[in-house]
Formats: structure tokens, sequence, C-alpha cells
């Protein structure tokens, strides 16, 4: 495959990309792994790498201004069972958890796009990239967008008004919030809710919708997030948490990211059992804080060892 671009100057920029099979080259290394996770991870890896399309034109460039391509599929679903244990947490390199949870408490818990205080208060700066100029903000998107509508109270006031009602949606895709300044557009746009009644109790179903998901490098990432969101709006709302189900419209491995998918496919996976833990003292969902909501079970130094960070040239 191939896709010719015009850069600045004027000159031309062609990337050509082949589709391979890296069970052929490697082996099947799912064997490799007992963690639910890991395998789903190195099946859309592998299919990423046999099956998808080089884009053309592509909005993101890298640092250096090169267009950032990438090889993408569309239309994938996947599902954890959270009341059986299913985290979608990989092991195959370390996921930042702590940021991941700083992030979600942002956006839904905060409703802000303010910079300064995911700085100041959480300590992340990889939103400076899609500053606004003039303002210290991401524009009109994300926690503006939730404050605005003001979505989260309305989701959590309706769940536990009517706990059976299959209208339970959040989402982020505004259209007339786009036409003010704003940086990315939300990748994870939709969350939706139901209640679902079994003989061991009742529990809070979650699909998040996601336009875009940069799978090596933020995927695993948001998907913790929203299972997060999804247990402490449970706990706010009085259920057990259930499945929790991820639909991609399109998902993408960059090309300068070709190299480390090939090393994540073939790592050994780690085996543990993590668990989400929410202060069992705690139910409003706008009095959890970050010491309120832990993993436990997920052996980070081990991972940090053993399948050690992974570096990736940004595609913004």
């Amino acid at each position: 495959m191939k896709a010719v671009d015009t850069l600045k100057d004027g000159s031309e920029y062609i990337v050509e990309l082949d589709n391979f099979d890296v069970e052929e080259k490697y082996g099947n290394c799912n064997y490799l792994t007992d963690n639910y996770a890991d395998r789903l991870h190195k099946d859309v890896i592998r299919n990423i790498l046999l099956n998808g399309r080089l884009d053309h034109n592509p909005r993101p460039h890298y640092a250096d201004g090169i267009p950032a391509h990438t090889l993408s599929i569309n239309h994938v679903m996947h599902k954890y069972d959270i009341s059986k244990g299913q985290l979608p947490l990989i092991t195959l390199r370390p996921i930042a958890i702590g940021n991941a949870k700083k992030e979600i408490l942002w956006i839904y818990q905060d409703a802000s796009n303010d910079l300064d205080v995911l700085v100041n208060k959480y300590g992340i700066t990889w939103w400076n990239d899609w500053k606004i100029e003039g303002e210290n903000t991401i524009g009109q998107v994300y926690g503006a967008t939730v404050k605005r509508h003001n979505l989260m109270r309305n989701l959590l006031n309706d769940i536990k008004n009517n706990p059976d009602g299959r209208r339970h949606i959040m989402s982020l895709w505004q259209d007339d919030d786009f036409k003010e300044p704003h940086g990315l557009k939300p990748c994870c746009y939709l969350t939706t809710y139901n209640v679902r009644h079994e003989e061991d109790g009742d529990y809070l179903d979650m699909s998040m919708h996601q336009r875009s998901a940069d799978f090596l490098v933020a995927h695993s990432v948001n998907l913790i997030q929203y299972v997060i969101l999804m247990c402490l709006v449970a706990r706010h709302c009085g259920y057990k948490p259930g499945v929790f189900a991820w639909f991609a419209d399109n998902v993408q491995i960059y090309d300068r990211h070709i190299a480390e998918a090939e090393i994540l496919y073939q790592r050994h996976g780690i085996e543990c059992t993590p668990s989400l833990w929410i202060n069992p003292e705690k139910t409003d969902f706008y009095d959890m804080t970050m010491d309120d909501i832990k993993i436990i079970g997920y052996p980070m130094k081990e991972i940090k060892e053993v399948n050690p960070q992974l570096k990736f040239d940004l595609g913004i």
C-alpha cells in the first residue's frame, strides 16, 4: 500500500506499508499469556497488521512535521464482565493507571477543560498539545461539554429515578459546542448504561463508544478509565458493576509504531487477577477522590521489569 503527501515546503513524502501476519512471522504468541486482556490485545494487533488499510492525507503529524499515517481496521468490539473479575488491564507493558484515574475525574467530576487544573491538581501534561491559542484550555470539548450540558448529574439522576429506562446516555459529541474554539474532538464520545436484574442482585452494565482508538498508546488507558467511571456510577446509584463493552469505529496503529506492535505481540504476559477497589464508606460520585479508587493485584513492578515501557512517537 502506498500514500503520497505534499509537505509544507512543497516536496512529496511517500509512505509504503505492506500487510504481514505476525503469527506467521513469530508463531502464535497468544499462548504466552493467560491474561484475557492480553489475548484480546494481541488479536487486534495481529488483525491490524494483517488486514489494516493505509490512510491518505491524515490530519495528525509527528513533531518533525511528517504526516502521521496509520494502518487501521473498522468496527471492533470487546466485552469484559467486571463482576467476574475481567478487567481490561494488559500486562504487555505498564499501564498508567494513576493518570487514567486523574483524567477521568478531570473530565466527569471536575467537568473541566482547564489545563491549569489538570497540571496543578493532577500533574498531567499530555493535553498541552491540544491547547487553544490564547487560553490555557482545550476549548469547548470534554469536561466543558459535561459542564455546559450538565451531563454527569443528569445521568446519575436519570439512573436513580428511572433505573429500567433505556435512555441512560451521555454524549460528548455536541455539534454546537464544536462551533466554538476547541482542540481534539472527543475520541471516547458516548457511554450508555443499562440496569440488569439478576437473582444475586442488580447490576449496571455500560458500553463505551469510541470513534477513533490509537491502539498502542491510548487504548488501554481509555478502557480502564471508563471501567472506573462505570464502577463509580454504579456505586452512586446503588448497583453492582456488571458488563463493560467497548465499541470502536476505527482502530489504528501508526506507521512509526509497527516495530513496537511486533514487540508487544511477542511478549509474555504476566499472570495476575487485578481488581478495582472503591472505598466502601463512600457512595456519592462527587465525594470520590484518587485515594478512594485503587487497582489491587496489578503487579506494576514486575511488569516494568519483564515488559518495560515502550516509547511512541505521537501523532498530534
